[in-house]
């Protein structure tokens, strides 16, 4: 509903005074909501994939798709234009992510970054140990890095829905965790879940990247050039053999990270456009009549850009499309699962599915608890305040709600063998509704207390 309040109009989403917060508030937040959205696009895919539709789903995702014309052209299916492409996004917001925390972030002083980083190692490390002991011998040991991953989305989700039963440090702890081990599945894609190298497509890419370093140490704040060299980047990777998604972290780790106006500077200018403002008001209220007004704010929104950092100019506007676009649509494309429920006891014996699970749940509740007992217990690291370690159980719990990465990871460990695929994906599936609902049931239970 509208309202007045004196000569100002506000609509109920123009409360942007009113709303200020941090850049770890904002991004806990929209991968909040996200997770929530994560959630509910998950459950239609599931259902699509188990009813009539399921043929039409199938040939819809089949489809081929080419984008260019002449001679570049490029032609993949929708599910590879989902996986390949529109993915990049959401790696370049996990790199501008992975930027911020390593530099100014909670990961940025190494004693407080000691303990998420330990913990997250543990979380890695353990399930993929799990999974190669079920799948030691056969296909299936390629599939050794799906576990690995925590869906920071679904588990902050997960989390918010027990509001102020669990201490606030606990969301920054898994946030800090969660980013850690972005990095590491990273890391993981790129040295072991690459196809043949293309050594040519390779040294592109790596004249690409060095274009982009390039910009940065010559002091280019405009987003449109990173842009328009990521694509290549993007198309060079592609090329390459190396999962081209991985462009999207590539190019965020090249963006700057300084802002062009130093905070005096940009005070200094700001308190003198403000007192011609208000000169200019006095003269005549209505902005749009009074040209001096108005020039003024545009010199003063100007500055507001130029006295923040690009990366993170970049992080705000790509965090809405990723939380709200990507991620969902990859979990239509990916979630949809033929369940035979009169076969679920073939499920928990594959060992795929078995090991994928064994990990996910076991293995990062272990893992994490373990590591974090390790690191306090030795006197490296002290838990945040207000934490507990019955509050890290079900923290860890939750790390073992895998989902967009883990599925990500299955999609190229078995893409040329389905029946494993479709065991990892229903592993990864069980895995994260068990991982959750034990700990939103056990954080529950702790936080009566």
């Amino acid at each position: 509903m509208k309202k007045m309040k004196g000569k100002e109009y506000l609509a109920p989403w123009e409360k942007a005074f009113d709303q200020i917060l941090t850049p770890l508030e904002e991004f806990i937040h929209r991968q909040t909501t996200s997770g929530i959205l994560l959630m509910l696009c998950a459950v239609v895919a599931l259902v699509i994939a188990n009813s009539p539709l399921a043929e039409t789903y199938n040939h819809i995702l089949h489809t081929r798709v080419t984008v260019g014309g002449g001679n570049l052209v490029l032609t993949m299916s929708l599910h590879h234009w989902i996986n390949d492409g529109l993915m990049a996004l959401f790696f370049l917001v996990v790199g501008l992510e992975l930027k911020r925390e390593l530099l100014v972030g909670e990961l940025a002083d190494p004693r407080q970054a000691l303990l998420p980083i330990s913990a997250a190692v543990g979380g890695m490390v353990l399930p993929a140990l799990f999974y190669l002991t079920l799948n030691f011998n056969g296909d299936g040991i390629k599939g050794w890095g799906i576990p690995m991953a925590t869906d920071i989305a679904f588990a902050l989700g997960t989390l918010a829905l027990l509001g102020k039963r669990v201490p606030p440090a606990l969301l920054t702890f898994l946030v800090a965790l969660a980013i850690v081990d972005d990095l590491g599945a990273v890391v993981v894609i790129a040295l072991f879940y690459t196809a043949e190298i293309d050594l040519g497509a390779l040294a592109a890419a790596g004249g690409v990247l060095f274009l982009l370093i390039a910009l940065n140490r010559g002091g280019i704040r405009r987003i449109l050039p990173y842009a328009l060299l990521g694509i290549l980047l993007w198309l060079a990777l592609l090329k390459s053999g190396v999962h081209a998604t991985l462009a999207g972290v590539f190019l965020a780790f090249t963006i700057p990270m300084k802002p062009k106006l130093d905070t005096v500077r940009f005070l200094e200018n700001a308190h003198s456009l403000l007192d011609q403002i208000k000169s200019a008001h006095e003269r005549e209220p209505n902005i749009i009549l009074n040209d001096q007004m108005r020039s003024r704010v545009t010199a003063l929104s100007n500055g507001v850009n130029l006295a923040q950092a690009p990366a993170q100019v970049l992080e705000h506007r790509m965090h809405m499309p990723s939380a709200y676009l990507v991620i969902p649509v990859f979990a239509l494309a990916n979630a949809g699962i033929p369940i035979d429920f009169g076969a679920v006891d073939e499920i928990f014996a594959h060992p795929v599915a078995l090991g994928v699970i064994a990990g996910l749940v076991l293995g990062k509740l272990l893992g994490i608890t373990g590591m974090t007992w390790l690191m306090v217990k030795l006197g490296f690291s002290k838990l945040p305040r207000g934490l507990n370690f019955s509050h890290v159980m079900g923290m860890s719990l939750m790390g073992g709600i895998g989902f967009t990465m883990s599925i990500f990871v299955a999609e190229l460990a078995f893409a040329g063998n389905p029946e494993s695929l479709l065991m990892a994906k229903t592993g990864v599936l069980l895995a994260s509704l068990i991982a959750g609902v034990g700990g939103f049931v056990w954080l529950r239970m702790i936080g009566r207390g």
